[in-house]
């Protein structure tokens, strides 16, 4: 047995996030990976971040080898390509990096702040005494003997596969199990292209449902003629995103690209795109990352939202730990503070989400062609702001006599819900006593939002 303050399980961005700061404040850190210390942020992901994160969170912007290309904003195209929307903004410039130097970075800031890393072990199960997470049963990769971490609080930032949260019994209060409809499996390659693509510090995302069921495809140019191409659906759709991506952004809507262009990193994964769990802690437990669902909902960026999380957490576990028992009730801050600062900008961004996840390649185009949300608004509600419509009279009988006037009424609903789903959010309960009320009010919400899927 081993004895730790804090047991971080996944070293990612968020868990070396919450090990950097917690060791820096002089708590003993366990930081558990599955990878050998080298292989830590090796990552299949869109490798696109915000630089308002650095700017918030007090990091150091990436630079040299970790920098591969300065992002001005990001064009969204119509299924139909014959509507391309810009979206640019301060708030939206950022990098593109290369994620595994910049993981490599995360994990050495976090052990010469002190942390201990156990590499290439598996983290099997809880263990749980007394309604309380004292620990993890781990095992070495390549033994089989199998070593019990102990410790005051147990992070999940293990990603997707939530190693720690999905082994949790029902009485922790923290969901379990993720709808297959708010998950994206997707599929990303690396490509060495002949030449750079059109406007190359823009990130390309390409709305089309029947390529894309569920999801979108993305190019995101890097440097060195390379680019991040990939393509996601959603999980419960059962279809494959690498022989989509194959089938129609390689060899038919964007062969010129990629012929002869050359495969330098390939892989796939399971990425949450839902609001965050109602609650991400427990008695002696915290999730971050993408195992507490903190990715934003339209694209699936998850890597300044788990830094966001993972300093929160950090933050209130140091408060804890040297006052008192670290309950449910006293790691609740966590809750309220991450909901407060990103998750109710999540929460309105899943409304829109599901009512994108119901449209057609049809709709998405007229929507786009005749601008019933501008460019400016779909950045501001990116940003977390209120979504405006630009719904006129002259818009409204255009749409009437397309037919189109029941989508423009499931459009002003939506917006409705969004202000709605966000307003409740940021009301989040201050205690778990007032929890129960508040989770009926954003099932409530969500359900009519489901309700706009025809």
């Amino acid at each position: 047995m081993q004895r730790f303050d804090v047991v971080v399980v996944g070293a990612g961005t968020g868990g070396c996030t919450v090990a950097r700061r917690l060791s820096s404040q002089g708590f003993n850190v366990c930081l558990v990976d599955y990878k050998d210390e080298a292989s830590i942020g090796d990552k299949v992901c869109g490798d696109a971040i915000g630089k308002h994160h650095f700017d918030d969170l007090g990091l150091e912007y990436p630079r040299g080898d970790e920098l591969e290309r300065v992002i001005l904003g990001v064009k969204i195209y119509s299924p139909d390509m014959e509507t391309t929307f810009y979206i640019a903004g301060e708030k939206l410039h950022g990098f593109m990096i290369n994620r595994h130097i910049f993981g490599q970075r995360l994990l050495r800031e976090a052990l010469n702040a002190g942390a201990t890393l156990l590499d290439s072990t598996k983290v099997v199960e809880p263990v749980i005494e007394d309604g309380y997470l004292r620990g993890v049963v781990a095992k070495p990769v390549k033994s089989s003997e199998s070593v019990e971490l102990r410790g005051e609080v147990v992070v999940d930032a293990s990603g997707a596969s939530a190693a720690v949260r999905s082994k949790l019994p029902p009485e922790m209060g923290v969901e379990t199990k993720i709808s297959r409809e708010d998950m994206i499996v997707a599929y990303r390659e690396i490509r060495e292209v002949k030449e750079t693509p059109p406007e190359p510090d823009f990130c390309n995302i390409y709305l089309n449902l029947e390529v894309a069921p569920g999801g979108y495809y993305w190019i995101f140019p890097k440097g060195d003629m390379r680019v991040n191409v990939g393509l996601g659906v959603v999980a419960s759709s059962l279809r494959n995103p690498k022989e989509l991506l194959y089938r129609h952004v390689f060899r038919r809507l964007h062969r010129e690209l990629f012929e002869g262009s050359s495969l330098v990193h390939g892989g796939g994964g399971l990425v949450p795109t839902r609001r965050p769990l109602d609650s991400f802690v427990g008695n002696g437990f915290v999730a971050i990352g993408d195992a507490a669902c903190h990715v934003n909902p339209i694209h699936g960026g998850g890597i300044g939202p788990s830094m966001v999380g993972g300093t929160i957490a950090a933050d209130v576990i140091s408060k804890v730990l040297e006052v008192g028992k670290p309950s449910r009730e006293e790691l609740w801050p966590i809750n309220v503070m991450y909901m407060q600062r990103y998750g109710a900008k999540q929460a309105g961004l899943d409304v829109f989400r599901i009512f994108l996840q119901g449209l057609t390649d049809d709709l998405l185009n007229y929507g786009m062609r005749y601008r019933l949300v501008k460019e400016e608004d779909v950045l501001r509600a990116s940003l977390g702001e209120e979504l405006h419509l630009n719904i006129t009279e002259v818009t409204g009988r255009i749409f009437r006599g397309m037919g189109r006037l029941p989508f423009l009424n499931r459009l002003r609903r939506m917006a409705k819900l969004l202000k709605e789903a966000k307003a409740i959010c940021q009301d989040y309960p201050a205690s778990p006593e007032s929890f129960p009320k508040w989770k009926v009010r954003v099932q409530e919400v969500f359900e009519k939002a489901k309700g706009l899927v025809e």
